[in-house]
């Protein structure tokens, strides 16, 4: 995954470093959202093509979509014997926190782009959404 992950901001600088040498000029802001839009896409063609991916011994990374100029990266959690309330009010906060700071640390590329990440983690068991969390630069200032 870090592999791939690698692959892809490699790709960006390169499609930013061309881009920037065609445009004398800043994009107009519609541009930039156009190709935001455009490099959220790719990623998430490429980044799910190994997907579903175990991430530890109770998630699952189950998909990877793009949304606009957002990614959403849905995963299934094992939480049993919990029940779906009892995590939500156990492990929110404690998730949200880890997600932000490595999120903030891991995908600096594309929060500078302007795209947003976005965390969807949903029961294995019940198919229910337990967590969301959305990531963006401004998630970072706040750290």
């Amino acid at each position: 995954m870090t592999k791939l992950l690698l692959t892809i901001t490699f790709l960006l600088t390169t499609i930013f470093a061309s881009e920037a040498k065609m445009q004398s000029r800043e994009l107009p802001t519609r541009d930039m959202k156009s190709q935001n839009t455009t490099i959220a896409k790719l990623a998430a063609t490429e980044m799910s093509k190994s997907l579903p991916h175990k991430v530890d011994k109770v998630t699952t990374l189950m998909i990877i979509k793009s949304n606009g100029a957002s990614l959403e990266y849905i995963y299934e959690i094992d939480i049993s014997p919990k029940s779906d309330k009892t995590v939500q009010e156990e492990d929110h906060s404690r998730m949200e926190k880890a997600i932000i700071k490595g999120t903030c640390k891991s995908s600096k590329r594309f929060l500078e782009a302007d795209i947003s990440l976005i965390y969807i983690y949903n029961s294995a068991t019940t198919k229910d959404e337990l967590f969301r969390f959305n990531v963006n630069q401004e998630s970072c200032f706040k750290l």
